[in-house]
């Protein structure tokens, strides 16, 4: 079946090119960038994970220089920054280092901003840090796209961060830690506000097949947006990696973790591969996942389809095919 192709709003690197990498130069941030858009990704925004001050104002001006080029331009809206402003938690944290979580900061977003050239679309933040929803309502002005993430965040966290613009909530049910409330935790308080649209990621390792079913019943499928959450090692055979800060295996069944502390570390999968999961887990019909993987990321980040469907054909004509 052929569909408009898929737009993913998380994308750490890809066949080895780590985006926050402070040795990430203009050739690879392209031949990453180019490989994705083979492989079906039409829109993707490049994500940097906490870093420091340092790599955020080079990562973010090289970036933003190289999706000038025609081939990019329209591919590439802009960047999803997650961090600085999470939790410092452990668990909630995930693989972010601790030494660059930052509370949250009007002058530090400015500065980013500013060295993204304007272009970032989407900010992950922790709802229960305090200022988060005057940071949010700041953030949202400028047009980017809040979602809520590695966080200890409650129900009131989450309404008060919803009531202050924010949108979404990344990778639903990680970013958190393996032991929470039975009750009052993040997965529950983000699943039962509707005002929040889940991104997942469909990779078969980071959710069990259960918990994406009461993920997308509870939501929706039209609050349902699919990421790959692709690290640097996405694209690569299995062995053993050095990635966004940690050493890592991949394993033959595409799970990618820190075998010392047991935390994935980011996902090995595509958006076509995510696609294929959900359809062959009979999770999702396929016009759902066209709505999942296309349509409602658009919309979470304000770009039209009918747009989006010209550039890739005007540019790279990509036919997506999920293969049965």
């Amino acid at each position: 079946m052929n569909i408009p192709g898929f737009v993913d709003l998380q994308v750490n690197g890809y066949k080895g090119i780590d985006f926050s990498s402070p040795d990430l130069d203009e050739e690879d941030f392209y031949h990453a960038c180019k490989e994705l858009i083979s492989n079906g990704t039409v829109v993707f925004l490049p994500t940097i994970i906490t870093s420091s001050r340092d790599v955020f104002q080079r990562n973010l001006g090289l970036m933003a220089n190289v999706i000038k080029d025609i081939n990019l331009r329209d591919h590439i809206p802009g960047f999803h920054i997650e961090g600085p402003f999470i939790s410092p938690e452990d668990g909630a944290r995930g693989a972010h280092n601790k030494d660059w979580v930052y509370p949250p900061d009007k002058k530090y977003l400015d500065d980013l901003f500013k060295w993204s050239d304007e272009k970032i679309k989407m900010l992950t933040m922790a709802a229960e840090s305090p200022g988060s929803d005057e940071l949010c309502q700041y953030a949202t002005s400028l047009g980017i796209t809040i979602s809520l993430g590695h966080q200890m965040a409650d129900d009131g966290d989450m309404k008060k961060l919803s009531d202050a613009g924010a949108q979404a909530l990344t990778h639903l049910g990680n970013g958190i830690p393996r032991e929470i409330d039975r009750h009052l935790n993040p997965l529950w308080a983000g699943l039962s506000n509707d005002r929040l649209t889940a991104m997942i990621i469909a990779d078969g390792h980071h959710l069990p097949e259960s918990v994406l079913k009461v993920i997308i019943r509870g939501k929706g499928i039209s609050n349902i947006c699919v990421v790959s959450d692709a690290s640097p090692i996405a694209g690569l055979k299995p062995g053993k990696y050095n990635t966004l800060g940690n050493d890592v295996v991949l394993d033959e069944t595409g799970k990618l973790y820190n075998p010392r502390t047991g935390y994935l570390v980011g996902s090995s999968y595509n958006m076509i591969q995510c696609a294929n999961y959900l359809l062959s887990c009979g999770i999702m019909a396929i016009d759902s996942i066209v709505e999942t993987t296309f349509y409602n990321p658009l919309r979470l980040i304000n770009l039209d389809p009918k747009e989006v469907k010209m550039a890739h054909r005007s540019f790279l004509n990509v036919k997506c095919k999920i293969e049965l």
